[in-house]
């Protein structure tokens, strides 16, 4: 198993980076050929998904999220804290804190156009602490004695 740590600054409310090629280097600086790496952005007004890192894709994705948790909607968070992040953390459990990625033959399995991409949902900017931890699955053929 390896792990790895850093952080990111990413502005308000929809701050984002392509983190494709950290983990690439990851599963790289391992030598692992085939597993699974599981990324996680540590809070919750945080988000870790895959998505085709251009303007268009990301500006869609942003007007979906404001569709289905409006920054100035009504939210008993709100209310209850005073520091207007519920639509946040709303999006975060929607769009999720974590993702897993297969690894076969000593590469990332993304389709050609699909990065993996960290957001920042919070109402202020945010230096957002990342766990990539990469689990090699070792193929074991039993042996005529087992059979």
């Amino acid at each position: 198993m390896t792990a790895h740590r850093w952080s990111l600054r990413l502005g308000a409310e929809f701050g984002h980076a392509d983190v494709t090629g950290e983990l690439v280097k990851v599963v790289a600086k391992a030598g692992v050929r085939n597993g699974v790496l599981t990324v996680q952005m540590l809070g919750s007004t945080g988000a870790i998904t895959t998505i085709e890192y251009e303007s268009g894709a990301l500006s869609d994705l942003r007007d979906a999220l404001e569709k289905l948790a409006p920054a100035d909607g009504h939210y008993e968070h709100n209310a209850r804290w005073g520091d207007g992040n519920g639509f946040s953390h709303v999006r975060s459990a929607l769009l999720k804190t974590s993702l897993s990625i297969p690894i076969v033959d000593g590469e990332l399995v993304l389709g050609s156009w699909q990065q993996v991409v960290a957001i920042n949902l919070d109402n202020r900017d945010r230096v957002r602490e990342l766990v990539a931890v990469l689990v090699s699955c070792s193929h074991h053929t039993p042996s005529a004695e087992s059979s």
